[in-house]
C-alpha cells in the first residue's frame, strides 16, 4: 500500500442519504414519487458497508462502489458546456460532493477524507457513470456532457464520521485541482509505482 503522501484542504459542500432508488424505470415517466433523499450535515461511514441510512448500505453487489462522490466543479463545467443554469448538485444523486479535489487519479488508490472525527479510509473504484435520467432532470445532452465528469464510486475502509464544511484529504498522488472539472477520456486508472 502507498503511503499518504499529499495532503489537501477541500470542503465538503453536500452529503446525500436516500434509503431507496429514485432513478429507475423509464425516465420520461419522472422520478420515482415518496423517494426521501436526506441532505444532512453529517453521514456514518461504516467500513465495507457505505453509509448508514442509504439504498446501497450492505448491498454486497455494491460493496466496492458503495460511496459515491462528485467534484462540484465537473458539475458547474457542465453548465458551461451546455449554457446552463445546473440545478443543485443533488440531482446528481452523488453521496458526497466535494470543491476542491481532482478525483479521477484516486481511482484503484486508498485515500482518506477527515472533516474533523478523525480520518476516513475509502479504495477509489471505478467512475460513477451518468444515467440517461440526467437528460431528464438538469436538460437535454447533460449525460453527455456528464461522461467523464460523473463522479467516483468509492469503497469505505474504515469507520467514521464525515461532515458538511472543510476536509483535509490525503492521498498518495498528487492531485491537481485545477482539473477538478475536466472531461476524463480513458477507462482505466493510472499506473503509480509502488
Amino acid at each position: 500500500m502507498l503511503g499518504m503522501a499529499f495532503e489537501y484542504r477541500a470542503e465538503i459542500l453536500q452529503l446525500l442519504v436516500s434509503p431507496a432508488h429514485a432513478y429507475f424505470g423509464r425516465s420520461k415517466d419522472g422520478p420515482a414519487k415518496d423517494v426521501s433523499t436526506d441532505l444532512v450535515d453529517r453521514v456514518e461511514i461504516v467500513a465495507n458497508k457505505g453509509i448508514r441510512g442509504d439504498r446501497f448500505f450492505g448491498v454486497k453487489a455494491h460493496t466496492e462502489a458503495a460511496v459515491t462522490f462528485l467534484a462540484v466543479e465537473a458539475w458547474e463545467a457542465v453548465g458551461g458546456v451546455l449554457s446552463t443554469d445546473m440545478p443543485d448538485t443533488s440531482v446528481a444523486r452523488r453521496n458526497v460532493v466535494v470543491r476542491g479535489v481532482e478525483l479521477d487519479p484516486l481511482r484503484g488508490l486508498e485515500f482518506e477524507l477527515d472533516s474533523g472525527d478523525g480520518p476516513v479510509r475509502f479504495r477509489g473504484g471505478r467512475p460513477a457513470h451518468p444515467c440517461v435520467w440526467m437528460d431528464t432532470m438538469v436538460v437535454d445532452g447533460a449525460r453527455k456532457a456528464l461522461i467523464g465528469r460523473g463522479g467516483l464510486r468509492a469503497e469505505p475502509l474504515t469507520d467514521g464520521i464525515l461532515r458538511v464544511g472543510t476536509v483535509t484529504v490525503r492521498s498518495p498522488v498528487e492531485l491537481d485541482v485545477s482539473r477538478a472539472g475536466a472531461q476524463v477520456k480513458r477507462a482505466q486508472p493510472l499506473k503509480v509505482a509502488e
